[in-house]
Order: structure tokens, then C-alpha cells, then sequence
């Protein structure tokens, strides 16, 4: 709706996504929550996928770039990331309270659910947590690659010696860090203008085949590509393979994963849907979804052999979104917030710049009150 001062018949001119002062752009918060839907799905097909030729060609090829896509909005959502107080606070409190609060979590489920002898360990990311360690380590990086010359061709000289170094693993999990690098790298040189030529009507119709050789590609690759690939985890040797190899993966990976990346986004829907909502709330879908998955998998929930065909395959992936859908809502958001997006004011210290922009926000939530 036009607002008060906008002359009558005129439309409201809004900033560009992802500027300052910018609303909530629908077709990015589509993308997340198809996204997490997408990562749902594919650790529910996991378990069934070894007696499905076609459901282990779908999830090589979701495989692709399901992750790449979220790791290249977060790039992009990173661009004005500097290190100015407030927003090194909302990196501590965003980011790395969270990963020691689910890290934890995730270790005692493993121990008294899982019944796992292995040692608990805060520095090596498991299952889930590993998203949140590269994006600590992702976002503090930002500065430095907006003083690279050339930052997407650097950051993927880092992945492919990530690819080989056998010390990558462990520790932060390093070895994602370094694979999925790339992408944030990218993210964070796009313009809103690049998603906008997505948008056309010829770049959808191209992409319609795409996917079509895509689907088809990983029907044939899945008894023959170890999907620890598309993981990025291992360096090649470990993966019995030889060096050199993990280069040309890299390489042949990162290439997949963006034309399959531009067809997903080029097919999100740019307006605003019953799901639109959900968005907002894609990183506790993402963090908590993971203990309905294990609690299945501990349970032997997925040994049951009704479910390893092909309309066991659907409830499967039916339930996997619905579950996920329910953990972005705004109920479990409320529940959870303490966890995920603590306030602890009582940690920092007050800076004065940053007690002044609070000060002209407030005056300007006033001020469009009493206009």
C-alpha cells in the first residue's frame, strides 16, 4: 500500500534487495525455506536411498547444490559485514553461541540417545554444526575479500588445496570450510542485479532441460560417484582416490553446483507465499531438524521395509517437510530464541556510536508513528 506521503495512483518505489534500509525481499526467504526443505529431505533419503537407484540419483543431484545455494545467500546477506562492535556482537551471539549451545546439545544426544562411547569434543563439528563453525569463520573473513583483486578464482585455488591437504578434517571441521568457500566468496560479489536477470523468462525455459540432463546425469553417476564428494568433507586420498583428483572435483563441483544453483533460484517464486514466513526461521529448522532425523535413524525407525519403495519414499520426503515447516514456525522460534538468538547484553559493553544509532532509530520509528 502507498504510504502517507506517497502521491495517489503512484507505486512506492522500494530499495533494492539487500541494501540498507531495504525490506524483506520474498524471493530470498522462498529460497531458505525451499532450501532447508531441500537438506530435510535428503538426510530422510539417506538411510533408503542404497535400495533406490533413482532416489540416490535425486539425492546426488540435490546433493549438488542445496548447500551452495544457502552458503551463496549467505555470502550475499554477509557483503556490509565489517568489524564494527555491533555486528561482531551479533556474530558471537548469532553464530558462535549457538554453535557451543547445539554442539553440546548434539553431543549429549549422541551419548544418552545414540548410546556413542566417542569423546566429547567442542572443536569438531558434528552433524549439523558444522554450518555454523565455516559461517563464524566465513563472515569474519569478509573484509579481506573485498580487498582481493580477483576473490572467486582465489577462494577456489583455497578449496582445491583443501581438497588434497589430509590435515582438513578434525579440528573446525576445516576441510568444508575451505570446500564450501567459494560460494560465500561469490555471495558475498553479488548484486541484487544478478538475480534479477534469473528472473527472466528465457533463462526458466532453459532451464527446464537443464535439470532434465541434470536428473539424468546422477541416475547414471549413482553407482558410480562416491557421494562423499558432494559432502566435502575428506580430502581425495581419503576417499581412495588419487591427489590430483580432488582439484578436478573441485573444479567439475563447483561448476554443477552453480548452473544448478541458477536453475533452482531461476524457479523460486519472486512474490510472496504461504511460505514466505518461514524463511525467517530457517536456521532452527535447520539446527533442530537434525534430532527428529537421528531419533528416527537411532530408533530404526527407517529399517522398516515398506519404506524402501518407491511410496515409502514419498511419505518419507512428505514427512521430512512437514517436519522442518513446523520447526521454522513462529512458536518454535519463541521457544527456542534463548539458544539461537540470545540478547546477552550483560556481556558486552555498551559502545557509545553504536548507543547513538539506537538512539536515531528509535527517533525515526517516531517519527513515521506521528507522520
Amino acid at each position: 500500500m502507498p504510504g502517507p506521503r506517497t502521491p495517489a495512483g503512484a507505486r512506492e518505489r522500494q530499495p533494492p534487495a539487500g541494501r540498507p534500509g531495504a525490506s524483506r525481499d520474498a524471493f530470498f526467504d522462498n529460497v531458505k525455506y525451499l532450501a532447508i526443505v531441500l537438506v530435510a529431505a535428503g538426510h530422510c533419503w539417506a538411510p533408503l536411498k542404497g535400495d533406490s537407484r533413482v532416489l540416490e540419483g535425486l539425492y546426488n543431484v540435490v546433493y549438488t547444490f542445496h548447500m551452495p545455494a544457502f552458503v551463496i545467500i549467505s555470502g550475499y546477506f554477509s557483503r556490509s559485514f565489517d568489524m564494527r562492535p555491533d555486528r561482531l556482537k551479533r556474530l558471537v551471539t548469532g553464530i558462535a553461541v549457538p554453535y557451543v549451545v547445539f554442539q553440546t546439545a548434539y553431543l549429549l544426544f549422541r551419548r544418552f540417545v545414540g548410546h556413542s562411547p566417542e569423546p566429547f569434543d567442542l572443536v569438531s563439528p558434528w552433524y549439523l554444526t558444522w554450518f555454523l563453525c565455516a559461517l563464524f569463520v566465513w563472515r569474519l573473513s569478509s573484509p579481506l575479500w573485498k580487498l582481493v583483486r580477483r576473490p572467486v578464482p582465489v577462494a577456489l585455488g583455497i578449496a582445491m588445496v583443501g581438497s588434497v591437504s589430509m590435515g582438513t578434517g578434525g579440528a573446525l571441521d576445516f576441510g568444508r570450510v575451505l570446500q564450501f568457500l567459494p560460494f560465500f566468496v561469490l555471495g558475498l560479489r553479488l548484486e541484487p542485479e544478478h538475480f534479477t536477470v534469473l528472473r527472466r523468462r528465457w533463462v526458466r525455459i532453459a532451464s527446464v532441460p537443464v535439470a532434465a540432463v541434470a536428473l539424468a546425469v546422477g541416475w547414471w553417476s549413482a553407482p558410480r560417484l562416491d557421494d562423499n564428494w558432494f559432502y566435502r568433507e575428506s580430502a581425495a586420498q581419503k576417499l581412495g582416490a588419487p591427489w590430483w583428483t580432488g582439484p578436478l572435483m573441485t573444479l567439475a563441483l563447483f561448476a554443477c553446483a552453480l548452473l544448478l544453483t541458477a536453475v533452482f533460484f531461476a524457479w523460486v517464486p519472486r512474490r510472496r507465499t504461504w511460505f514466505t514466513a518461514l524463511g525467517a526461521g530457517t536456521l532452527y529448522g535447520y539446527l533442530l531438524h537434525g534430532f527428529v532425523v537421528k531419533t528416527a535413524t537411532y530408533g530404526g525407525w527407517f529399517d522398516h521395509a515398506w519404506l524402501h519403495g518407491p511410496l515409502g519414499e514419498i511419505l518419507v520426503t512428505l514427512l521430512a517437510g512437514a517436519v522442518v515447516t513446523l520447526l521454522c514456525t513462529k512458536p518454535v522460534q519463541r521457544v527456542f530464541r534463548f539458544a539461537m538468538e540470545p540478547r546477552m547484553g550483560w556481556a558486552f559493553r555498551q559502545d557509545a556510536a553504536e548507543l547513538a544509532r539506537e538512539l536515531e532509530k528509535k527517533a525515526a520509528v517516531r517519527e513515521s508513528v506521528t507522520a
